[in-house]
């Protein structure tokens, strides 16, 4: 058991590579961790706008304007959150440009 923790595991990368080797830089990691979280932001909004739509439908087929009133507002939370995500990245770009820096790689 003592020899099992004494062996030194490599992350899933599928090359062989450690995380170092795949990763060169914090910029090439910042971008795969940047370009995920869209994906799992434009996820989220999805089942969030669906959800929301759900409650403001059965809130109005059961007369509950309380219930109607949450799915809106989770409706409407859902696109701000989205909004702010799509801000931040812009901002990155906008960082990008003005400063000369090369945050997120394209190249991956």
């Amino acid at each position: 058991m003592n020899r099992l923790l004494a062996i030194a595991i490599d992350p899933p990368t599928g090359t062989g590579k450690t995380l170092s080797q795949t990763f060169p830089t914090l910029s090439s990691l910042i971008s795969v961790i940047v370009k995920n979280s869209f994906t799992i932001a434009g996820t989220i909004l999805l089942i969030l706008l669906i959800f929301g739509g759900l409650m403001v439908i059965i809130g109005a087929g059961s007369s509950d304007s309380k219930k109607s009133a949450q799915g809106k507002a989770l409706v409407t939370d859902a696109i701000i959150g989205f909004v702010i995500v799509i801000t931040a990245y812009f901002i990155v770009q906008i960082v990008e440009v003005t400063t000369g820096l090369k945050i997120l790689n394209s190249g991956l």
